[in-house]
């Protein structure tokens, strides 16, 4: 797939100016890496009088078909029909047209640094396209190109040279010549070259109308094909086309009465809608998760407990989350979530930052290792008090990220739910509700164990009688220092309660240490003497547990590779989905 730009200049105004609007220099070939291959920037002529750079991209049929699952993610007919054998390494199509944008991403902006006053100055331009595929001809390439000044060439290209009989293809070879400036020229190609091949390698998401609008700015609101344009370009999505057609009106409106676009957007007057709708405590709780997280810096965090997405969906909206695992043991929650989640559909560069896994907290897990944070959002109040303690080492003591953020109802504010009966929590499923003060005590002492300091905040309106509806708790890993002897502190410094006592949780009274070894996820089958247990998640088996049950507890366990822990017990017999319960006194090995 390949692509020239060339300009003429004068020993005034050189033609290798063109590397500096370009931000590539005449004299390197240089590479850049794609989701479906690697694109080439290298110069095959740089004078004073003539300067071409050459754009060549290299696509891996293989990458194009694993990433796409064969279906061309728009609707490529070419990718559906042949999936290894096609045009797309060859023919200009999106996959180009999103390189150009990676790899000119400046100058596509109309930015250029080191000399600004070249940005804005028309210069002459001839761009060659040696492969296009025109889905409506030569005439349509004129119609599309002619309109913003182009003189156009699109020239057919045969089927067969060697048997013309049979015709011309649907590609030509096409040729612009004009002067503009060179952005304008870049979102020229941006927008209308996958509109002419009418399919794109992603799926269009409608993040595609803000794509639309922002290269076309300038020319198309007036082009003479813009529904055709619009159409195409957001593949027949005819939803987000009628919203891009809105807002394309309403910039031809304000332009023509030299006016902002919301001077004439004006219809809602939003100051005289004083009346404020409550926001939903789930929605408060995860704009509370993610500021702390965004505080923390992190980039790779967990999701434990993810239910349907909700908080794996918040995420993927930041930039600054560049990798987002959801965990569930539910396989019917996961499967919800990635409907929610769209994954099938989303862009390939959304796709590759998140990830969906079944798993259990009730047992260690080496995948939870080496993240940034943990979110355990309204998950522990789910656990049966007895397991809470091999939950607290699955997190604290084995993943160990740097930050693990815990919200959970707070029972005292239940009184003022009019709707919620005397002595009932708030879901069926809660195998107990904390009162604020039973969970500063759980996270003081879970902060103590595994070398972590905790902070505190409310969630929610708060009740100057019983607080906010919601708790949290932050923990922080203290690095560099041993494990044990930190606590907890109210948020804002104002109570600082350092322990290094090993009591127990509310769950048992001594933690569960030393089982690093054990990995998985809960078993589908019950625990018997001598039994393995199966991962549901990645089909990972533990085996080798023996002497389940009485006080004796777990003598020995075998993980995936075979290494041994040894003399973990206050395990109690296991059975059914459930995998095991965590109860009695606990001793570390």
């Amino acid at each position: 797939m390949f692509l020239t730009i060339t300009t003429t200049g004068t020993t005034d105004r050189p033609a290798t100016d063109l590397g500096f609007l370009l931000h590539k220099h005449p004299d390197k070939a240089q590479q850049f890496s794609t989701s479906y291959g690697t694109a080439h920037v290298l110069y095959p002529e740089a004078d004073a009088e003539r300067c071409t750079a050459a754009l060549l991209l290299e696509v891996d049929p293989v990458a194009l078909v694993r990433r796409g699952q064969g279906k061309g993610r728009g609707g490529a007919p070419d990718s559906t029909l042949a999936q290894y054998v096609n045009d797309r390494p060859y023919a200009a199509s999106s996959l180009l047209a999103v390189a150009l944008r990676s790899v000119f991403a400046s100058a596509m902006k109309g930015q250029c640094a080191a000399r600004p006053e070249l940005a804005g100055r028309p210069i002459p331009l001839r761009i060659e396209v040696p492969v296009l595929p025109a889905r409506g001809g030569a005439a349509l390439v004129e119609k599309l190109f002619g309109p913003l000044g182009w003189s156009v060439l699109a020239e057919p290209l045969p089927l067969d040279e060697t048997f013309p009989e049979w015709g011309d293809s649907r590609y030509v070879r096409l040729v612009l010549e004009g002067e503009c400036e060179l952005a304008a020229a870049l979102r020229h190609l941006y927008v209308l070259l996958p509109v002419l091949d009418d399919a794109k390698h992603y799926w269009v998401t409608p993040d595609e109308v803000d794509k639309l609008l922002r290269a076309g700015e300038g020319w198309l609101e007036h082009h003479p094909e813009q529904r055709l344009i619009v159409g195409r370009y957001l593949a027949r999505r005819w939803s987000l086309a009628r919203e891009a057609m809105a807002r394309l009106e309403l910039e031809r409106l304000a332009e023509t009465d030299d006016a902002a676009v919301e001077e004439i957007d004006n219809a809602v007057d939003e100051e005289s809608d004083t009346e404020e709708k409550p926001v939903p405590l789930a929605v408060r709780r995860r704009e509370a998760v993610l500021d702390v997280l965004r505080t923390a810096g992190a980039a790779r965090v967990l999701d434990l407990g993810c239910g349907q997405g909700q908080l794996v969906g918040a995420l993927l909206k930041e930039g600054q989350f560049t990798e987002i695992v959801g965990m569930d043991v539910s396989m019917r929650a996961l499967h919800e979530a990635r409907r929610r989640l769209r994954l099938d559909r989303i862009s390939e560069r959304q796709a590759q930052r998140v990830r969906l896994v079944q798993g259990s907290l009730a047992y260690t897990d080496s995948r939870l290792k080496g993240y940034d944070a943990a979110v355990l959002s309204e998950v522990v109040e789910h656990v049966d008090p007895e397991r809470l303690p091999a939950l607290e080492y699955a997190v604290f003591g084995a993943a160990r990220p740097r930050t693990v953020v815990v919200t959970t109802p707070n029972v005292e504010y239940n009184v003022r739910w009019e709707s919620l009966p005397a002595g009932q929590v708030r879901h069926a499923d809660h195998r107990f509700e904390w009162t604020r003060e039973e969970f500063r005590r759980w996270a003081g002492e879970v902060a103590a164990r595994h070398g972590y300091e905790v902070t505190f905040g409310p969630v929610g309106p708060e009740d100057p009688e019983v607080g906010a509806p919601t708790q949290l708790a932050c923990f922080t890993r203290e690095d560099g220092g041993a494990r044990g002897g930190r606590g907890s502190r109210e948020v804002g410094g104002t109570r600082a309660d350092r322990k290094g006592s090993g009591k127990g949780s509310p769950g048992g009274e001594e933690g569960v240490k030393g089982a690093e070894g054990v990995e998985g996820s809960r078993g589908s089958k019950g625990v018997s003497r001598g039994e393995s247990v199966e991962g549901v998640a990645d089909g990972s088996r533990m085996g080798g547990v023996s002497d389940v049950g009485g006080t004796g507890g777990v003598r020995s366990v075998r993980d995936r590779d075979g290494s041994g822990v040894s003399g973990v017990s206050g395990v109690t017999g296991a059975s059914g989905v459930g995998g095991g319960s965590v109860g009695g006194k606990g001793a570390a090995a």
